[in-house]
């Protein structure tokens, strides 16, 4: 981009700025690509957050208002003057309602309607980018990581996180503004009580941080064991070295254990200190507000208004503190995408401005290039070097590895410009020539075909989008490809795995070819396309080659000089430069000429290949075999991709046969479903040795659950406290006070001990499933690797994820129950002893407060958490795409993937969108509830008082007891872990504890062999791969090998 460009576009998107996180796009930078109908949904979005915000603390003025209804009422005025606060309450529950749901249905939706946006623009601009984009600035694997990782992160940032961070600043401002204006001095008082908090937190952050780094970096270590020992476990397993992997993995989970103890131990002090600090502010709160009730002429309800608008308040900006790193990271996702976004590349797909070629002869001409890769500018490739193809001929270019051979290839397809010289076809250069009708024109086969994860019958038609059924048959007959395509299960419509995983080497260089010439190319280019091939399968190969160069003009860059004798004219490049050139047989009568010298160089090295032939013995080279290979893979018993046939002495096919044997019947068996239950017991006598720790721990969890009924208690005896006479208000607000702060010591004794003691727990159970399993893994036949889902990424997440979800479900999920159960029983008992008919009233409405506690938290952690899952389709889509991306430069399918793409994230984006609505209406209504119980809660109590069933205490006290335990549970609850994942994860580790291993090497059965001469025999082998029990590998196979001889076994692909 040009400095004019560049100037335009900073000066329309906003400045960019450098940051923690390095360069970094203005907030309101992030949003630039929103439209009008976005524009929209965020102003009424950003209204409805402003209103929401600003509604808790006009809850706490009508909370005020409702204290002092009580406090200065008689009971023959009571009912009345509590209606009004009561109606207020029903008019803001509606009201907050409203708001709340166009709050998160907004921002959510208009969120994923400018991510989807974003990620489709990304896209594109990277399809559109010329190869030295991908050679030079950006890895494959950073833009994929981008595509899933960076558009979540800016989705985050521009999504309903701006919405929760404008309501948590209108309540933060609201709750300052209604405290100062009910009682400047108390408000005064107040701030004091900040300022700890927020010290309090940044510490234990930063702590934790420093652990949790550490912890990461033991368990990634664990990690890089899994993945190299199962990996690579044939090599493990035939060293003997699984004792070594397990001792290794061991070491390092223990190292982590330690981190989570420290873990647990630091965040635990850390709730603690915030816990103190919370309870003694309301402790200082209560004595210095009784103080001003007799000094100021506060009122009771002032006291509690103001005290409650400060906390809730300072909460909020405490709640924003994830918000803004939500912001930043955006905000730094967004310059690394929106700069692929605007560049402009040199070699532009998209630029019509060029010639448009609508037929060509086929003449190509390299004249006077000069090259060097972008990547290594100081190496020349090409100095002077020119290249006449006449149409219709074969042109072979040959010569060493570095040569510039496969350079050619990448000038011709305009993958990259010389720096000097011309590039023509029919004597026009290409640079002034429209890109796709360039590559149109030209068709590619490179030596590692890349295939698309769909079907052949898709994979085909990249090459000609429309293509009908008629014309992909013809073109695979073409290639050789229809004999084994008709033989597969599902045809034409197999999928080929990921990469062309499902299909042998031989197989994916015929889809390749079919995919290559449906388009009819003038031009084709073939760049090693038979050198990473086996002898038959490049037979095969070479045959379709042959096929269909006829007629077209062909440019061959060779490996094996034997695939290119019948080439009209061969090259032979040395050093960039063409230093012979002519026929076959013409260079060959030069015995000194550079073509002669590759042929004697590579004829040195097949007959040095050849020693081992030579010494077999007799018998062994008289041993003739004849292979099949499989109708969908091909060889290799470490994986499903590849199988084969066997019949030594019987030449011919063996008949496929249907359905599945015993072994297959029995490996189903063994390693079918799962039990569904989960087993608890088992799972709790893995932590039989920190029974006692589980006890100390629960008891520590119980006493933390006690801690806000009994707060309850403290605020409706100090708000009675209130309206008492002087110098019983006096008396009691100071007790009281210190009640505060004695819950605060106890808080700050019981979480930590919790916390330290359920880690120690935790982290011991998470090292012994983790040992454990990771111990019956490595002792697996090998053959249980083959399944995908033993993979060793399969595997390695398993170990992580299922102890983690264990432990939470042992650990964390048994302490939250507890204090669940702490919190109920004591919040229970203290609403009855007060009142007990109040309180059956109350508890028939009061799950719907603890319905609006467990939304809040919901809200807190965020609704567009999973959009990583949501898009995993189409960040499969594109990662395919980057992956090939020289193949989609070639067949100009970059729109169609991009076509592809879109729909999938279209599919996704409406997920999300009904996502936010259905979120911003359960939202609203549980704040609607919420309200509406309060008023009835109060409603109720006063009937009470005027009938004299009750007094004003206890109706607080009923209140407070009910009130703060069911939003103390709904709160833990919502904390809590999914128990389904974990009970999953509980019965996944159960089942791969409790598989046997068929070839076990941990096993003392069996006769061990004291000398081994080395003498093998397969005796009337049957076998099948157990992940294909479809498919038969060998059929009464037989064959000896004697002590210190060599068998080469070879075979020939259909």
């Amino acid at each position: 981009m040009d400095a004019a460009a560049a100037a335009a576009a900073k000066g329309r998107d906003g400045e960019e700025k450098e940051g923690g996180h390095g360069k970094r796009v203005s907030f309101t930078g992030m949003f630039r690509y929103a439209d009008r109908t976005d524009q929209l949904l965020m102003l009424v979005g950003t209204l409805a957050a402003l209103a929401n915000g600003v509604s808790q603390p006009l809850m706490t003025v009508i909370f005020g208002d409702m204290i002092d209804a009580f406090g200065g009422a008689t009971s023959d005025n009571v009912l009345h003057r509590v209606n009004k606060a009561v109606l207020s309450f029903v008019y803001l529950g509606i009201g907050t309602a409203v708001v709340s749901f166009l709050q998160v249905a907004c921002w959510t939706i208009t969120g994923e309607r400018q991510a989807t946006r974003i990620r489709s623009l990304y896209l594109k601009s990277v399809l559109r980018q010329d190869i030295s984009f991908f050679d030079v600035e950006m890895t494959t694997g950073q833009i994929v990581s981008r595509m899933s990782g960076d558009t979540v992160l800016v989705q985050d940032a521009i999504g309903e996180k701006v919405g929760k961070f404008l309501q948590l600043v209108a309540t933060f401002i609201g709750g300052f503004v209604v405290a100062f204006v009910k009682g400047w001095l108390l408000s005064l008082v107040m701030l004091a009580c900040i300022p700890p908090v927020v010290i309090a937190g940044g510490a234990v952050a930063k702590v934790l941080s420093t652990i949790s780094s550490k912890g990461q970096e033991s368990y990634s270590d664990a990690a890089n064991v899994v993945e190299q020992t199962i990996g690579s476990i044939k090599t493990v397993a035939s060293f003997n070295g699984e004792k070594q992997a397990i001792g290794e993995y061991n070491k390092l989970i223990n190292k982590a254990y330690k981190t989570t103890v420290k873990e647990g131990l630091a965040n635990g002090f850390g709730m603690g200190s915030v816990f103190f600090i919370f309870f003694s502010s309301y402790g200082l709160a209560i004595w210095y507000g009784g103080k001003l009730i007799l000094t100021k002429g506060y009122t009771g309800g002032e006291v509690i208004s103001i005290l409650f608008a400060i906390m809730t308040g300072a909460m909020s900006l405490g709640n924003a503190t994830p918000c803004m790193t939500a912001f930043a990271e955006g905000q730094s996702a967004a310059h690394r995408l929106f700069t692929t976004i605007k560049r402009k590349p040199e070699i532009d797909p998209d630029d019509k401005t060029g010639k448009q070629l609508e037929d060509i002869k086929g003449d190509v001409e390299l004249r006077d290039v000069y090259f060097s890769y972008p990547a290594r500018p100081e190496q020349l490739i090409f100095d002077g070097f020119s290249l006449h193809v006449s149409s219709g001929t074969t042109m072979a270019i040959v010569g060493e590895s570095g040569s510039g051979k496969s350079t050619v290839i990448s000038l011709v397809e305009r993958f990259y410009d010389p720096q000097a010289g011309e590039v023509l076809i029919d004597g026009i250069n290409i640079k002034s020539l429209q890109l796709d009708s360039v590559r149109g024109k030209i068709g590619l086969v490179s030596q590692e075909p890349l295939l698309f994860m769909t079907s052949i019958k898709y994979n085909i038609t990249y090459g000609k989008e429309g293509a009908t059924i008629e014309e992909i048959k013809r073109a695979a007959e073409l290639a050789n490809a229809a004999n084994f395509i008709d033989k597969l299960p599902n045809g034409y419509d197999t999928m080929v795995g990921q990469r062309g995983a499902q299909l042998s080497g031989g197989q994916k260089q015929r889809i390749a070819i079919a995919r290559a010439i449906i388009k009819n190319p003038k031009i084709l280019l073939l760049d090693e396309a038979t050198s990473a091939l086996d002898v038959e399968s490049e037979r095969i190969v070479q045959e379709a080659l042959n096929r269909i160069m006829v007629d077209r003009t062909t440019l061959v860059v060779a490996h094996r000089l034997t695939t290119v004798r019948n080439a009209d004219c061969i090259s032979v490049v040395q050093q960039g430069k063409i230093v012979e050139q002519g026929p076959h047989d013409e260079l060959v009568v030069n015995p000194d000429g550079a073509y002669s010298q590759l042929i004697r160089l590579q004829e040195n090295n097949e007959e040095e290949q050849k020693v081992d032939h030579r010494r077999l013995d007799p018998r062994s080279k008289s041993t003739s075999l004849s292979l099949k290979r499989s109708i969908s893979r091909g060889s290799a018993g470490n994986s499903s991709r590849n199988s084969f046939n066997l019949s030594f002495g019987l030449p011919g096919a063996v008949e496929l046969p249907e359905g599945n044997d015993t072994h297959g019947e029995n490996h189903t068996e063994q390693d079918g479903e799962v039990p569904k239950k989960a087993p608890m017991g088992r799972l709790a006598l893995l932590n039989k040795l920190e029974v006692l720790i589980i006890l100390l721990g629960s008891l520590a969890a119980a006493v933390h659950g006690v801690l806000f009924p009994m707060f309850g208690v403290m605020i409706s005896s100090a708000i009675k406290t209130f309206y008492e006479p002087p110098d019983k208000l006096r008396k009691d607000s100071s007790f009281w006070g210190l009640m505060c702060v004695v819950l605060g010591i106890i808080s700050i004794i019981s979480i930590p001990a919790e916390l330290f003691l359920f880690g120690i727990a935790g982290g011991k159970l998470i090292e012994r499933i983790r040992a454990m399993s990771f111990r019956s893994i490595v002792h697996q036949e090998v053959a249980w690797f083959d399944d995908p889902k033993n993979s060793s990424g399969a595997l390695g997440a398993r170990l992580s994820v299922d102890a983690l979800n264990v432990r939470r479900l042992v650990g964390d999920n048994l302490a939250l129950t507890v204090q669940i159960i702490s919190t109920l029983i004591t919040g229970f008992v203290i609403a009855m002893i007060a009142d007990w008919k109040l309180s059956l009233i109350i508890l028939c409405v009061i799950p719907l407060v603890g319905l609006q506690g467990y939304a809040q938290v919901k809200f807190l952690k965020g609704f567009s958490q999973d959009a990583k899952m949501m898009y995993e389709d189409a960040s499969q889509v594109a990662t395919d795409a980057i992956s090939s991306i020289r193949t989609v430069a070639s067949f100009c399918s970059e729109k169609r993937i991009t076509r592809i793409y879109d729909d999938k994230c279209e599919a996704s984006m409406s997920q999300g969108v009904r996502t936010g609505i259905v979120g911003g209406i359960g939202f609203g209504f549980s704040f609607l509830m919420l309200y509406l119980t309060y008023g009835l809660c109060f409603y109720v109590g006063a009937q009470f008082v005027r009938h004299g069933q009750s007094s004003f205490g206890d109706v607080f006290k009923v209140f407070f007891a009910l009130v703060l335990a069911t939003i103390g549970v709904s709160q833990t609850s919502a904390m809590a872990t999914d128990s389904t994942k974990a009970k999953d994860s509980a019965i996944s580790i159960f089942a791969l504890l409790d598989r046997k291993s068929e070839i076990d090497s941990s096993r003392n059965e069996g006769l061990t062999l004291d000398e081994v001469k080395g003498n093998i025999d397969f005796q009337h082998v049957s076998f099948k791969y157990p992940t294909r029990p479809d498919i038969q590998i060998f059929s009464d196979f037989t064959l000896h090998i004697p002590s210190g001889k060599d068998c080469c076994p070879c075979w020939r692909e259909w």
